[in-house]
């Protein structure tokens, strides 16, 4: 679905169609008072990003509980970040945003991580069927070892659903006590997880899944449909995009680049455009 930079403006011109948006995004076509219970119109108060009950007053607060709560920034310039950062495949750094919204670097620092954070509270189903298992490092010293064992590296355990969508999380080491309850909590039981050889995966059989592995250290990457191509080609399009978009980020942030990265991969054979997806999990009021 085409959604250009015309479309954009002649759909949420200012603040007021924006603020309309979350209103129908939280609370659908609402015609009766939470409060008094009466069929209702709920009018917009002016200079507030409330609507009122026209029966008892009762006000609602669309932005209440969203990365929109609070803010002092225009909400048109809040969509506008949005929309730039779902038009791009690699991302936009927040010095982009600064320049393009003309906020400050710190206002546009705060803005491209809420939406991150957005991009990781959408679609949250347990993935199943066959499911590649991985991780991966970030940071550390540029020089040395570089993989498992490296030194000072932020590790990343992925998931990815074969032709399916993708999660990561950021665990503090590949043990199994740490990775084990991870995975359970992300994959359905009974399904077929393939991984490479490492030792912290050879028990899930004992935990409901099925489980085969390729041997990268005898240079085995495919037996049969064991593989697991998929999330080693996620890794390799998450760093490009970073090394390309933000060039360097603090271990502290990791989960909010997976974030956006995995939205991004979960998307790509969805008809609507990313920006009208992500605008959807606004809905779903953060915690």
């Amino acid at each position: 679905m085409k959604f250009t930079i015309t479309d954009f403006r002649k759909t949420y011109p200012n603040d007021d169609a924006c603020l309309d948006k979350i209103f129908s995004l939280r609370f659908g076509n609402l015609k009766k008072c939470p409060k008094c219970k009466k069929q209702t119109k709920f009018h917009r108060v002016k200079k507030r990003r409330c609507y009122e009950c026209q029966w008892c007053g009762h006000q609602l607060y669309p932005t209440k509980n969203t990365i929109f709560e609070k803010t002092t920034t225009p909400l048109n310039l809040w969509f506008y970040a949005i929309y730039l950062m779902t038009a791009t495949r690699s991302g936009v750094s927040a010095k982009e945003i600064e320049r393009q919204i003309g906020v400050t670097y710190k206002c546009a620092w705060r803005i491209t991580h809420q939406i991150r954070g957005l991009m990781g509270t959408g679609n949250n189903k347990k993935l199943s069927g066959i499911v590649e298992i991985d991780d991966t490092y970030y940071g550390g010293k540029g020089k040395g070892k570089r993989g498992r064992g490296a030194e000072k590296k932020t590790v990343v355990l992925g998931m990815i659903e074969r032709n399916g969508d993708a999660r990561g999380k950021v665990v503090p080491n590949m043990k199994k006590k740490t990775i084990t309850p991870v995975i359970k909590d992300t994959v359905d039981e009974g399904s077929l997880i393939n991984t490479d050889e490492f030792l912290s995966y050879r028990t899930l059989e004992d935990e409901g899944f099925f489980h085969c592995f390729v041997s990268h250290a005898i240079k085995e990457f495919v037996k049969g449909d064991c593989h697991v191509q998929s999330i080693e080609g996620f890794w390799s399009w998450l760093k490009r995009g970073i090394r390309g978009t933000h060039v360097w980020v603090s271990r502290k942030y990791i989960q909010n680049y997976e974030n956006e990265f995995a939205f991004r991969y979960n998307q790509r054979n969805n008809g609507n455009h990313m920006f009208f997806t992500l605008l959807g999990y606004v809905a779903k009021p953060s915690q």
